[in-house]
């Protein structure tokens, strides 16, 4: 199964002049052509567009929503280049199969690592940042 690694880039807000494009939609369209033409060839496919929202701050203490247009692109990676570019402190239910776990805490944190051993969870209620502590029931404390 092909790996992808994904780029998000901020879509253009306005066109480029450029000889012939005289109207607003024809300089838009020239400067995303442009833009999407470097990074195709770089390898980035074009995937699709998206617009989410962004909170900002507003003053001291007042908020306000904006919403990005955002361009995403992919790109396959090869299984050799996966490897060598995953971070040394990434756990290993996050590693391909057979990546070995930098350290006995990574290792520890695999599902299903060794049948003596707790895992983490992270629980916490919706709209809430998870919070990781142990496993809850299921097997004995040691």
């Amino acid at each position: 199964m092909p790996r992808f690694e994904y780029k998000v880039v901020p879509a253009p807000r306005k066109g480029e002049k450029v000889k012939g494009a005289r109207t607003p939609t024809d300089r838009f369209a020239h400067a995303l052509t442009q833009m999407m033409n470097e990074l195709g060839r770089d390898g980035w496919d074009y995937l699709r567009a998206e617009t989410l929202p962004c909170e900002e701050r507003v003053g001291f203490t007042g908020k306000t929503t904006t919403y990005q247009n955002l361009l995403i692109f992919r790109r396959v990676v090869e299984e050799a280049q996966t490897t060598d570019r995953l971070p040394a402190d990434l756990p290993a239910f996050f590693r391909p199969e057979g990546t070995p776990a930098p350290s006995a805490l990574a290792s520890s944190l695999r599902p299903g690592a060794d049948e003596g051993q707790r895992g983490l969870t992270a629980q916490a209620p919706e709209g809430h940042a998870p919070s990781l502590g142990p496993a809850r029931g299921g097997l004995a404390a040691e």
